[in-house]
């Protein structure tokens, strides 16, 4: 589940003692696996005593100053009766819209070291997203990272794959092309013509306490909806050690098993309605010891967010049966062991054989294989082509050519996300930079013609269902080292047409403006000492 939040700085906090001194009511959070204090009084003339994750010095992650533009379009709304616009940025942040503060060095010596305030200087006007001449990062890379020949292999490597996909459809794709239609206006004006609407939705399966569970089971907010303060200031980010990578590691890989059933094509098929699925995946997860994380977070009624064809994110699982054809993401997360883990991954419903018998008990999904003691250790960093964790005989006869078109393209836009996930997962590195995750994520959008989504980010996860670092899925300048220890989601939604979305009267549901489909995968990741591990694996 991805969080609507743009925090306006990051502090990672390396030199406890520095800060200590720094000021004389600091206090200190007692949680396994953190390396962080905070101080509500730190000023800026402590910033100088501070040892801080920086890609050039202390105070440029300290404060980072915003202005939104609101992008002003004429498009014809949703169909749904009521609708709440999202604030995006209507172009990318420049050096006009974006101010760093940036240390100034002063050598009187009469003057004590705390003297020395921050002055405000813009940054630099170079394009931000390959800018070579501004170091993320402190720690010295070699050339092919962080850098603008890396983001071009990046995009090469989506533009061959793009190609070739389009290549081998190539009869499909371009069959009914003319100057004035193709194959993705027909498919948005298609789901424009039947656009997913709000359904009637049965009431709430809350967990209510009991003598047989734990208070320990339950995430703060499972039976208020209200999600309290959190539990580490908003501006700080964790470094997990050791024991808390274990217990990170075992929620995650809990979800990504309670992901891998919900999109098994016995549980997600044509005529099912999301309900029914939400249902069965409630069950399984309370089976496996564990809490549905969006189970009443902030009142969501639901086990899981399903999103369907335009709907981008938080769909609320109603009464609506699937179709055939259906582009269909399931946001899978559970809260076990006091932590969260948190996955997604998008499917093309009834995308099967025809001959294969669903119902039949070989094709059904299977749990055997899991084991929920396995550690971080035991999972080492694996190839990126994990998905799907059993591999399916896609479908290849077609009753009209119009839903083979359905199909394909369905296909190529769940394509097109599953590897901008994984490009942005590889992006990312110890002394990489938070940025580069956008840069290489954006790169493969635009490769296959596509957009990515602006309002809603990755996150860090831990204890607290969303926290620090929020990653953007796009191109941007925000520059935040990244070190070992750190764990957060990359999410990225990819749009078949523009990426301007609404959020309608039900406070969750988000779809696109333009009515084009969407689709989105999740990885939960460690930042380690020689790489990036991913947390939610089979």
């Amino acid at each position: 589940m991805a969080p609507n939040t743009k925090p306006t700085s990051i502090n990672i906090y390396r030199n406890i003692a520095s800060l200590e001194r720094a000021t004389s009511d600091n206090h200190s959070l007692d949680f396994p696996g953190t390396v962080v204090h905070s101080s509500p009084s730190l000023s800026h003339h402590h910033l100088t005593d501070l040892t801080m994750a920086s890609p050039r010095n202390a105070a440029q992650t300290l404060a980072l100053v915003f202005t939104k533009r609101r992008a002003m379009l004429s498009i014809r709304p949703h169909p749904q009766s009521h609708y709440r616009r999202i604030p995006l940025f209507s172009q990318p942040i420049t050096s006009q819209h974006r101010t760093y503060y940036s240390n100034t060095n002063n050598n009187n010596n009469n003057k004590n070291k705390h003297d020395n305030k921050p002055s405000l200087s813009p940054l630099s006007s170079a394009s931000p997203q390959h800018s070579t001449t501004r170091r993320k990062s402190s720690i010295s890379l070699p050339p092919s990272i962080n850098s603008e020949h890396h983001l071009h292999e990046v995009s090469s490597r989506a533009t061959r794959n793009a190609a070739a996909f389009d290549a081998h459809h190539s009869k499909i794709l371009s069959k009914h092309d003319t100057l004035f239609s193709t194959w993705r206006t027909r498919q948005m004006n298609l789901t424009k013509r039947n656009p997913i609407r709000i359904h009637p939705k049965s009431p709430p399966n809350l967990i209510p306490p009991s003598p047989d569970l734990p208070s320990a089971y339950f995430p703060s907010y499972a039976h208020t909806g209200r999600v309290g303060p959190p539990q580490f200031p908003p501006d700080n980010v964790l470094l997990h050690d050791p024991p808390s990578v274990e217990r990170m590691t075992r929620a995650a890989r809990l979800a990504r098993r309670l992901l891998d059933y919900v999109c098994h094509p016995s549980v997600a098929r044509a005529g099912r309605t999301t309900e029914e699925i939400d249902a069965l995946l409630h069950e399984a997860t309370v089976g496996m010891g564990a809490y549905p994380s969006p189970l009443n977070y902030h009142g969501f009624p639901k086990s899981v967010c399903s999103s369907v064809n335009e709907v981008v994110c938080h769909g609320i699982p109603d009464s609506r049966a699937l179709v055939a054809g259906d582009v269909v993401s399931f946001d899978v997360s559970c809260y076990v062991g006091g932590v969260h883990g948190d996955n997604c991954a998008t499917i093309v419903v009834g995308d099967v054989e025809d001959d294969l018998d669903c119902d039949s008990e070989e094709n059904q999904f299977s749990w055997d294989g899991y084991d929920d003691t396995a550690t971080a250790a035991d999972a080492p960093r694996p190839p990126m082509e994990d998905w799907p964790s059993v591999p399916i005989p896609p479908k290849t006869t077609f009753a009209t050519p119009e839903e083979e078109e359905r199909f394909v393209t369905a296909r190529r836009l769940v394509r097109a996300a599953l590897e901008s996930r994984d490009e942005g997962v590889a992006a990312c590195r110890p002394g990489g930079c938070l940025s580069d995750v956008g840069g290489a994520i954006h790169a493969v959008s635009d490769a296959y013609g596509y957009d990515t989504v602006r309002h809603y980010r990755g996150h860090g996860i831990s204890s607290d269902f969303h926290c620090a670092p929020f990653v953007k899925h796009f191109r941007n300048n925000e520059a935040m080292e990244l070190l070992p220890g750190m764990i957060f989601t990359i999410e990225p939604m990819i749009t078949e047409g523009s990426a301007e979305c609404d959020e309608w009267s039900d406070d969750w549901t988000v779809a696109t403006r333009d009515g084009g489909r969407a689709a989105q995968f999740e990885h939960t990741v460690l930042i380690t000492e020689t790489g990036v591990r991913i947390l939610t694996l089979p």
